[in-house]
């Protein structure tokens, strides 16, 4: 058993070097925070050539609806219509792909509702975009264009327990830890809220307590071949440059342009660097 968990983190390790080395564009970090909140959800990230969408959903009635709160669902705007037909469209209008030469959009899925019996409607319907959508079958992958990650109200044991599924879980920092954690093939995200590091909100001089947990969190899911993640990140500069400078790989924003912006000056500026 050691010698086989042994094996799944190396090469989970091995994929997760792979989609670094792969990444062609600084904005395959950038996050589209709460993405359904934007004029044209999705569509509005895509254009600006964001790596990670994030779409809250709802189980209603049968029904997988998008929304930031329950009393706000609407019956047409569900997880098909505003992400999983329009990425197949965008896909099948790119040449196969999301974006030519780069990484698998990261698709995350922030589930709100009952999380068993909502993975039980949202499972199949992933099935169906299996052309879209990365899949897993025992200790092996088939690639896609997206790769699914479920947040939120998870399935923790049901999830990782099915030999064939279409998306993986996010973990929080405390899995990073633990000695029965998830295996990295089954939760290659890790995710937490800002204030498990620092209470520090941007303004005055970053704490260098922070920068050394925030560097430590990377490292530790970097060495278990996990990406890694924080929510409720100020959306300041000043943050994103300590995210970046550290290692996170994906940086969550709410004002997509200011990301994009910072993101591609970030690129710049380090290239002027290393020529010198």
């Amino acid at each position: 058993m050691k010698l086989r968990t042994t094996a799944i983190i190396a090469l989970a390790c091995v994929a997760l070097f792979a989609l670094r080395a792969r990444a062609q564009s600084p904005l395959d970090h950038a996050h589209a925070h709460n993405d359904y909140q934007h004029a044209r959800p999705l569509l509005d990230a895509l254009d600006r050539g964001y790596g990670s969408v994030e779409a809250d959903i709802y189980l209603v009635d049968g029904a997988l609806l998008v929304a930031h709160a329950r009393d706000s669902v609407r019956a047409d705007r569900t997880l098909e219509s505003l992400y999983l037909a329009p990425l197949r469209a965008w896909i099948g209008a790119h040449g196969g792909g999301v974006y030519a030469g780069r990484p698998p959009l990261t698709l995350l899925i922030d589930v709100k509702s009952h999380a068993e019996s909502t993975w039980v409607a949202l499972e199949p319907l992933l099935r169906r975009y299996d052309d879209v959508i990365a899949s897993w079958h025992g200790d092996s992958m088939t690639s896609r264009p997206v790769v699914a990650v479920i947040s939120g109200e998870r399935p923790l044991v049901t999830l990782p327990a099915q030999r064939d599924r279409w998306a993986g879980l996010d973990g929080r920092l405390a899995d990073l830890d633990s000695a029965h954690a998830t295996p990295a093939s089954a939760m290659p995200l890790v995710s937490d809220d800002w204030k498990s590091i620092t209470k520090w909100r941007g303004r005055g001089t970053p704490p260098s307590a922070a920068r050394r947990r925030v560097a430590r969190a990377v490292a530790r899911a970097h060495a278990q071949g996990r990406r890694l993640r924080f929510w409720n990140t100020p959306d300041l500069p000043v943050v994103w440059r300590i995210l970046v400078q550290s290692g996170v790989d994906l940086i969550g924003a709410d004002d997509l342009d200011a990301l994009r912006r910072f993101l591609a000056d970030s690129a710049v500026s380090s290239r002027s660097s290393s020529a010198r």
